[in-house]
């Protein structure tokens, strides 16, 4: 089972986690929605297509764009839709 830790909460566990450049995407299933809140940042990378980010909320405090998803990932990636990945001081392991 891998987890994802921030602000002493558990944000994400599954056992069926994708791991592409040394990032575990969890399925969107299984994450609390109340602790994911839409940003409107984006980036874009060349060979998944564009990232939307999430502003994560937990044990009170917030943690703007520390997740990431590819709402339409290219065929490439196409593994990864309907998935999250976590940075920004979120443990993941």
């Amino acid at each position: 089972m891998v987890k994802a830790v921030w602000n002493g909460v558990t944000i994400a566990d599954s056992d069926d986690t994708v791991v592409v450049e040394n990032n575990h995407y969890f399925p969107l299933s299984s994450i609390d929605p109340a602790m994911l809140k839409p940003s409107t940042t984006t980036t874009v990378c060349g060979w998944k297509g564009l990232a939307n980010y999430y502003t994560l909320a937990a044990g009170g405090a917030e943690n703007t764009d520390a997740a990431w998803y590819y709402a339409d990932p290219k065929p490439a990636a196409a593994e990864i839709k309907d998935r999250v990945a976590f940075w920004k001081g979120v443990r993941v392991g």
